[in-house]
């Protein structure tokens, strides 16, 4: 049994297929990516242009048949910050259920902690009775969800600056300089500030900014390697970061901005990050597969 599932986010669009392996674990099938940057269009427009809703929906409708020609059953399609965040989501959403003959689902920021909180712990090991929280920045908004291994997150909070929106605002300049620096991390804890954190014993990071991080300083994400990213990244172009480490140049260009909102949520929770193995996507799909079994 295998369901795809087509991610449209600020950053990327995205493909997972998915399938329950003999442990009952989610099992990837394939993954792909594209980065778009609707976000950066919303941030400067406050709506997406026709050429980015055709973009977009083009790469869904390219992603959902290969998924059905490598077997899967169901597809889902969700949309994230770009629902919520756009003049015209209401356009994407059209666009993107002809291509795709699925209704998309707009996830709220709420439902995108729990799914990034589901998929992060599923694909963790040792973290039985221990309080974990799970912080997923995206392009256009940032998730944090703490709770108990097992179970759902007892707590949920999200704020609306993810790594497009804080590079628009700050670090839109290459080898931003110490001065944007300081201006982004001003914002971002004063986003921060009205979060009011469990203590937590476990921290785990998840999305496409965490994921680039650990390319440059590892999984480990505490405050010394964070710090260093930063001061890697101040004086260095996106073009070099991304020759040098193996990262889209596109992604390079956003990497500043997710680095300091990690590096500032890290601040809060007191614990160092660990790169997650999973997120979102996986805790859409184990949703989907397990709703299946039942059926």
């Amino acid at each position: 049994m295998r369901i795809g599932i087509i991610d449209v986010g600020s950053n990327t669009v995205r493909l997972l297929a998915a399938a329950i392996g003999p442990d009952g674990r989610i099992t990837t099938v394939h993954e792909e990516r594209a980065l778009v940057g609707l976000g950066e269009v919303i941030e400067r427009r406050g709506r997406i242009p026709g050429g980015k809703l055709s973009e977009a929906t083009e790469r869904a409708r390219e992603y959902a048949r290969h998924a059905r020609s490598i077997g899967c059953e169901q597809l889902e399609v969700v949309v994230t910050a770009p629902g919520r965040q756009s003049a015209n989501a209401d356009a994407l959403l059209k666009m993107l259920e002809g291509a795709v003959g699925v209704r998309p689902r707009v996830l709220s920021p709420e439902h995108e902690g729990v799914f990034a909180y589901r998929g992060a712990i599923a694909a963790a090991e040792g973290l039985e009775g221990t309080l974990v929280a799970v912080c997923d920045v995206g392009g256009g908004s940032t998730e944090l969800a703490v709770g108990t291994p097992g179970f759902d997150p007892d707590w949920v909070d999200s704020f609306e600056i993810g790594s497009l929106r804080l590079s628009s605002r700050h670090l839109s300049q290459d080898a931003p300089g110490r001065r944007a620096v300081r201006a982004a991390r001003a914002e971002t804890r004063r986003e921060l500030s009205v979060l009011d954190v469990p203590p937590i014993g476990v921290a785990l990071a998840t999305g496409g900014s965490a994921r680039a991080m650990r390319k440059l300083v590892g999984r480990r994400l505490g405050h010394e390697e964070l710090e260093r990213a930063i001061t890697m990244l101040t004086d260095r172009s996106s073009a070099k970061i991304a020759r040098k480490h193996g990262i889209d140049p596109r992604r390079a260009r956003t990497l500043m901005a997710g680095a300091i909102i990690l590096s500032e949520t890290q601040r809060v929770l007191g614990v160092p990050f660990e790169v997650a193995r999973g997120g979102l996507r996986e805790g859409i799909a184990a949703e989907l597969l397990s709703a299946q079994r039942a059926a």
